[in-house]
């Protein structure tokens, strides 16, 4: 047995399920990052090769079940049944569920197990205020108030400014008359995605204010993600300037995913104490070299200092997929380092703990710490 197999996890980023039987492109389609499914054969991947390794047998089939026999199997079940089993299976405590993109209809993880807590995103609040202020001035008030409501039944705050302007956030806050001018260019353009990158830098920056007065760390999505960014204007690094002009604001970063950055986020998490990382929705797809990223990541940043998450959105398969796949890569990864006298069987069963529940509880007091088995 594996020093990760009983360790409860909290996945603290995630998003919520498809609540209907998806049918067949969709599901290809969730197996991909791709805006399109195009004509490639989406199960031809390590993420197909996951699901049917391991989500196949949770379904009563043989593991390695072909892909058509899994999706018969699947809709013989149904989706309520499909989703209850993966998720139960995942170990999962708690889940934090980011609220600002979500299937319709949508079930949240936390409605079939364990608890589930709100992530707002900062993005979607601003955007949510723009028309109903008749002034930016108005528009910049009334998001400090809308995110402040939001955020005190929240468990964290999070930002894509990743996919809209890049992670190259300046690290001293635009002023409110700079802000209030960007408001108003992007009101008169419609005021719907928000893209400029002025007053998106003042959303960060006043979600950072935020975040130290009620105690919620920031994420920030950062690498790998769908077409809609530019991979290279992702890359942690960019954040630098900012994270070391908020290092001392009280409020904690979380650099999401990360993949193939995990090692720039990794140096980041070493030498700036608020920041941790995960490489949550990297396990899935990177197959058989999960090892070797859990690895990399753990070559500089602090143990303290990552995450668990899964990135499960849309098909309970990727919820279930983190989870299974971080127990197995990540055990595998501490059974090399035991055999090799790295360290101690006491140390890997808090080092698996500590990433798999309580680094993340920690950064959560308000949740209380996780049940240790």
């Amino acid at each position: 047995m594996a020093v990760t197999d009983e360790v409860p996890l909290i996945d603290q980023h995630c998003h919520a399920v498809l609540a209907r039987d998806p049918d067949r492109d969709e599901f290809a389609g969730g197996l991909t990052e791709a805006a399109a499914a195009g004509t490639r054969d989406r199960w031809h991947s390590s993420l197909g090769l996951a699901v049917r390794r391991w989500c196949a047998p949770v379904l009563d089939l043989p593991a390695h079940a072909a892909p058509e026999d899994y999706l018969d199997r699947r809709a013989e079940l149904g989706w309520r049944e499909v989703t209850d089993r993966l998720l139960r299976a995942t170990g999962v405590e708690r889940w934090f569920v980011d609220t600002g993109y979500a299937p319709s209809p949508g079930l949240e993880p936390g409605e079939v197990c364990g608890a589930g807590h709100e992530v707002v995103r900062v993005e979607q609040v601003m955007e949510g205020v723009a028309g109903r202020p008749d002034s930016p001035a108005a528009v910049l008030d009334a998001f400090r108030d809308e995110l402040r409501d939001r955020a005190a039944g929240a468990v964290a705050l999070k930002t894509v400014v990743a996919y809209r302007s890049g992670l190259d956030v300046p690290g001293e806050c635009p002023s409110d008359r700079d802000a209030e001018q960007a408001a108003q260019a992007w009101l008169r353009s419609g005021g719907t995605r928000l893209t400029d990158p002025v007053l998106h830098a003042w959303t960060i920056h006043e979600a950072i204010r935020v975040g130290a007065e009620l105690g919620l760390p920031l994420q920030f999505h950062t690498g790998f993600g769908d077409d809609d960014l530019d991979l290279r204007e992702v890359d942690p690094l960019l954040l630098t300037d900012f994270l070391r002009c908020t290092r001392d604001s009280g409020a904690a970063v979380v650099l999401l995913h990360c993949w193939p950055f995990h090692r720039n986020a990794a140096y980041l998490a070493h030498v700036f104490d608020h920041v941790s990382v995960d490489i949550g929705l990297t396990l899935p797809y990177v197959g058989v070299r999960a090892d070797d990223v859990l690895g990399e990541a753990l070559e500089l940043a602090p143990f303290d200092s990552v995450l668990y998450s899964s990135d499960g959105n849309v098909l309970p398969e990727l919820h279930h997929l983190g989870a299974v796949l971080w127990r197995h890569h990540f055990g595998r990864l501490l059974d090399s380092w035991l055999a090799e006298d790295v360290l101690d069987v006491d140390t890997a069963e808090r080092l698996a703990f500590g990433v798999g529940a309580e680094n993340a509880a920690r950064l959560h007091p308000r949740l209380g710490r996780p049940t240790a088995r």
